[in-house]
C-alpha cells in the first residue's frame, strides 16, 4: 500500500510518497524540509517496515516528535489521517488501501472472494528490553528518545543482516521473522545470531550512555511453527507460533534467563550443539505443558561455535 505525507509550506499544499526512509528536519537535505526553528536539522525519520508499515522515529530532536498530540519517544506505527506536528508544522500521513482500489476496477461480480490464508513455517524472535519503565521514568524525554532510536535503528539493521524480517515494534519490543520452509535449523540458528548481535548492542547502549543508572538487558523469546501471513492492515504474522514466542521472551524473566527457546525450534538442531537447561513450562493461554531450552547468551555463543566447526568439517 502506497502512503505519503500532506503539508502545507509557504501556502502551498505538498504530498510527499513515503519511501523506505523518509527524513524530515530543517537540514536542507532533508527530503521533507521543515523551515521553522523549533524544529531540529535532523529532527525524525519515517520508516517503512515490511511492505505495509510505516513509523515514526524520532531521532533525539530538542522539541520532540508529536503524533496526534503525543510525543514520540519509541518507533510510532502510523495509521491514516494521523497529524504529525514538527515544531508549528502539522503532516498528515495517509496510506492507500489496494482493496478499495480493486473494488473500483472491478464489478462485484468479478471479484472472487477468498478467505484462505497464507500459512507459512516461520521461526520467530521477540525481544524486549527490560526496565524499560523504571528507565523511562529516570531520564528526560530527549535522552530516552535519542538512546531508543540508536537502539531501535541497530536491531532493524541486525535483524535485516541475518536474513530477518522486522514485522513490527510495539512499545520497547522488537517482534522479527524468518521463514523456514525450506531450511528450518537455519532459520533457527540465523535467529539465535541475530539474538546475540541485539544483546551486544544493548551492551554498547549500557557502555556509551552515562546516563543510564541501571545496566539494561534483553531477554529473548524463540518459537517455530506455522502462522498466517499479511493479516489485516498492517500485513502482520499471526498464529500460535507468534503467542508462544511472546510467552517465552516473559518467561525469561521468571526462568533468570537471556534466551527461552521452544523445542519446536531447538529439535531442528543436532543434539551434540546444544546447551542450556532443557524443562518444562506453563504458559497463559496454553493448556499443556511447552519444552523448552532456558539459555544464557554465553551458551548460545558456544552452541554456535560448534555449529560453525560441523559446518566447516563437513565442507572440508
Amino acid at each position: 500500500m502506497s502512503a505519503m505525507i500532506c503539508y502545507r509550506s509557504k501556502g502551498v499544499n505538498k504530498k510527499v510518497p513515503c519511501k523506505a526512509v523518509l527524513t524530515l528536519g530543517r537540514d536542507k537535505n532533508s527530503d521533507i524540509v521543515i523551515i521553522d526553528l523549533l524544529a531540529s536539522r535532523n529532527h525524525a525519520m519515517i520508516r517503512r517496515l515490511g511492505t505495509n508499515d510505516y513509523y515514526l522515529i524520532d531521532s533525539g530532536s530538542s522539541n520532540g516528535s508529536f503524533v496526534n498530540s503525543h510525543r514520540v519517544a519509541i518507533p510510532r506505527l502510523l495509521k491514516t489521517g494521523d497529524r504529525i506536528h514538527i515544531g508549528g508544522t502539522e503532516l498528515m500521513f495517509e496510506q492507500e488501501h489496494k482493496e478499495e482500489d480493486a473494488m473500483d476496477t472491478m464489478s462485484m461480480e468479478e471479484t472472487i472472494i477468498s478467505d484462505r490464508p497464507v500459512i507459512r513455517q516461520i521461526t520467530v524472535l521477540v525481544a524486549d528490553i527490560r526496565g524499560f519503565t523504571s528507565l523511562s521514568e529516570s531520564l528526560n524525554i530527549r535522552t530516552l528518545t535519542r538512546m531508543m532510536t540508536n537502539w531501535f535503528h541497530q536491531v532493524t539493521d541486525v535483524i535485516t543482516r541475518h536474513g530477518g524480517i522486522v514485522d513490527k515494534f510495539i512499545g520497547d519490543c522488537v517482534f522479527a521473522r524468518w521463514e523456514c520452509d525450506v531450511n528450518e535449523a537455519q532459520s533457527v540458528m540465523l535467529a539465535l545470531q541475530a539474538a546475540i548481535q541485539i544483546n551486544n548492542v544493548t551492551e554498547e547502549l549500557n557502555q556509551n550512555s552515562a546516563e543510564i543508572s541501571e545496566k539494561l538487558r534483553v531477554g529473548v523469546g524463540i518459537n517455530t511453527g506455522a502462522a498466517s501471513m499479511g493479516i489485516g492492515q498492517d500485513a502482520t504474522a499471526l498464529g500460535d507460533a507468534v503467542n508462544i514466542a511472546f510467552r517465552l521472551e516473559s518467561a525469561t524473566k521468571v526462568l533468570g534467563s537471556d534466551i527461552v527457546m521452544s523445542e519446536s525450534s531447538y529439535c531442528s538442531l543436532p543434539d551434540e550443539c546444544m546447551a542450556g537447561e532443557k524443562q518444562h513450562i506453563r504458559v497463559k493461554g496454553k493448556r499443556d505443558v511447552l519444552r523448552i531450552c532456558s539459555l544464557h547468551f554465553d551458551d548460545v555463543k558456544k552452541m554456535l561455535h560448534k555449529f560453525n566447526d560441523q559446518l566447516s568439517e563437513k565442507q572440508a
